[in-house]
């Protein structure tokens, strides 16, 4: 029986140098993808009228509560959108239509990194940001539930 010292499963693997580089290519593959994920499920909701109801399924949690949970509305919003009506998005989702732009960069300085090859940021989301989300998304979650916010309910 080999020792654990010299049981060659057991031995961690031997330093080496860094493997190949990923070619641009090879970096801009996850943000392109993600893309194109969201723009076929866009397209699907585009085709698939989510005004409809039933059409989705639906959302758990209102279907238990019967309060509308912060991402109520968002499939009605994205099928607006692809319909080129921006205030009937905003009526469905509002959360949604406002976070967009947020997204978009973000999504902008991941394709901006990944086509540099610049690394990527480790140091995680600042704290400040994380409130500055969670915050209003809570508030209308609240707000769109309360009989003076019902005109944020989809």
């Amino acid at each position: 029986m080999a020792s654990p010292a010299t049981d060659p499963v057991a031995a961690p693997p031997a330093p080496g140098p860094p493997g190949p580089a990923r070619s641009r290519a090879g970096r801009i593959v996850p943000p392109l993808a993600a893309a194109g994920a969201v723009g076929l499920a866009s397209l699907a909701l585009h085709l698939r009228d989510p005004h409809v109801s039933g059409s989705w399924g639906f959302c758990p949690f209102h279907a238990m509560t019967g309060l509308w949970c912060p991402g109520c509305g968002s499939l009605r919003a994205v099928n607006d959108l692809t319909h080129g009506d921006l205030p009937a998005a905003a009526s469905s989702n509002l959360v949604l239509v406002l976070a967009l732009p947020l997204v978009a960069a973000i999504w902008l300085a991941w394709l901006r990194r990944s086509w540099t090859g610049a690394p990527r940021r480790t140091t995680g989301v600042p704290t400040a940001l994380v409130w500055l989300v969670v915050v209003p998304v809570l508030v209308f979650s609240v707000a769109r539930n309360l009989p003076f916010g019902a005109w944020l309910a989809p």
